[in-house]
């Protein structure tokens, strides 16, 4: 025990933890959980708590805890070589490896990979590639990224302003003026309850017609979205979204990101979700699933039509003035090759569709009846659970009741399941790792059940 409390003070005094309550934690109010080891889908704590991981970290952990295959390729990379940089032509044979595997998967339209080492910053890059690119083009004033409320892309200045809750523009100056946004495709929080699905997005695609028209076509650079609103609550499009939203973008010459680093390499039970959704981009932001986080690793996929720009900008300009000191990371770059070749072999995106279509479906079957769930919803091995104080009004429950987060706690102190409670509303998630079996989906569902129970009868 002496241990535990000598790490619990040292945590207290010297770790600045993200997304946390700082005060709270430092007065010692709020838990400090400190994770000493993991297998499959189950965490273990250092005072032998065993947990089944139902978000798999951050949505990242996607092949599962415990891969020799990827630790050994870590450590077979750091012996060989730990490091050296990808500037001016450089590479490892990990990452030049790399790069093939992820355009061997990726939809056809797309030319190069950029490697940095997390979803913020590639979507840095994707932004100053957008920027460079009108430049070169020609196009100095069409600089404006329309991204979407509830969208998550990162944290630091431009991608926390890309990220569209208030949680992460609160006192930091966010959003930049280069940044505005557009609605939701959130259908079950629409605001005319009336409209049917295929009229909210006719809805969606006007009010995206409108900004675009108060803006200036001709100032708007990009729009960004995730196929699947993910930290904004587990959203998936209602049918039709990405059609109607393409159409309006191709119109007026806007290019599409499409932020994949929660739904690349198979989470949705396809190697993309682009592919999933009839999606067109020209830049796909790729992160957790590319290492399943066993070492920090992002990219930035261009396509040809961006590709020959950015060729065109340094024929006329020189060499870009863009990079990181670990972009291509050779450890990350080991790590992602021996991840994409485990996917592979072991049918995870299958199994990700699969099981998660079951979760999905067991979980729908268990909770959608009850008074206080108003909408129970997910696609491939994604799934979010809605509670509302009631159902027949649609009537939320007051943010200060903290429904969620006390579900989610129940659900851990209950049943040893992880699950997250989402920021922006009363909202279980769900995102397990791909290896997930049926008999582990009950588990989750059962426990989510009895937690549900406790809190809200």
């Amino acid at each position: 025990m002496l241990k535990n409390d000598q790490l619990d003070q040292w945590d207290r005094e010297n770790f600045f933890h993200p997304s946390t309550h700082l005060a709270q934690h430092a007065r010692g109010e709020s838990p400090n959980r400190v994770i000493k080891t993991a297998s499959g889908v189950f965490i273990e704590d250092r005072d032998g708590n065993k947990l089944l991981d139902a978000f798999a970290g951050l949505y990242c952990v996607n092949v599962g805890y415990g891969r020799q295959d990827i630790a050994e390729a870590i450590a077979d990379q750091a012996r060989e070589l730990a490091y050296y940089h990808s500037y001016v032509g450089h590479g490892t044979e990990a990452s030049i490896t790399l790069s093939k595997m992820i355009l061997d998967r990726a939809p056809k339209n797309m030319s190069k990979v950029y490697f940095g080492l997390g979803g913020s910053d590639a979507n840095e890059t994707n932004v100053k590639l957008i920027w460079y690119y009108n430049n070169i083009l020609g196009r100095p004033e069409k600089k404006k990224i329309i991204s979407r409320w509830r969208g998550y892309h990162g944290s630091g200045l431009v991608t926390g302003s890309l990220t569209g809750l208030e949680l992460f523009h609160k006192k930091f100056d966010l959003p930049v003026e280069q940044v505005i946004h557009t609605e939701a495709p959130y259908y079950y929080r629409r605001a005319d309850l009336d409209q049917s699905e295929e009229q909210f997005v006719a809805h969606c695609a006007a009010e995206l017609e409108a900004l675009i028209e108060r803006e200036g076509a001709d100032t708007i650079a990009a729009f960004i979205g995730e196929p699947v609103l993910g930290t904004g609550g587990i959203v998936p499009p209602p049918a039709g979204y990405w059609e109607a939203i393409q159409a309006v973008l191709k119109k007026h010459d806007i290019l599409l990101v499409a932020d994949e680093v929660v739904t690349g390499f198979g989470r949705l039970g396809t190697m993309f979700g682009s592919d999933h959704y009839g999606i067109e981009p020209d830049i796909i932001t790729i992160a957790k699933g590319l290492t399943s986080a066993y070492a920090p690793l992002s990219g930035s996929i261009v396509s040809d039509k961006v590709w020959k720009v950015l060729e065109q900008g340094t024929d006329e300009n020189g060499p870009i003035g863009h990079g990181w000191t670990y972009s291509a990371h050779p450890i990350g770059a080991a790590a992602g090759v021996a991840n994409l070749k485990l996917i592979d072999e072991l049918n995870l995106v299958g199994n990700a569709g699969e099981v998660g279509t079951y979760l999905n479906e067991t979980m729908t079957a268990a909770l959608a009846d009850h008074a206080h769930v108003g909408d129970v919803r997910g696609e491939g091995m994604l799934c979010a659970v809605e509670f509302v104080k009631d159902k027949d009004s649609r009537t939320f429950f007051d943010a200060s009741d903290k429904i969620g987060p006390q579900i989610s706690a129940k659900l851990l102190e209950q049943s040893k399941i992880i699950a997250r409670a989402m920021p922006q509303g009363d909202i279980l998630g769900f995102a397990p790792p791909f290896c997930l079996t049926r008999e582990e989906a009950d588990q989750v569902v059962a426990g989510t059940v009895e937690a549900v129970k406790t809190v809200l009868g």
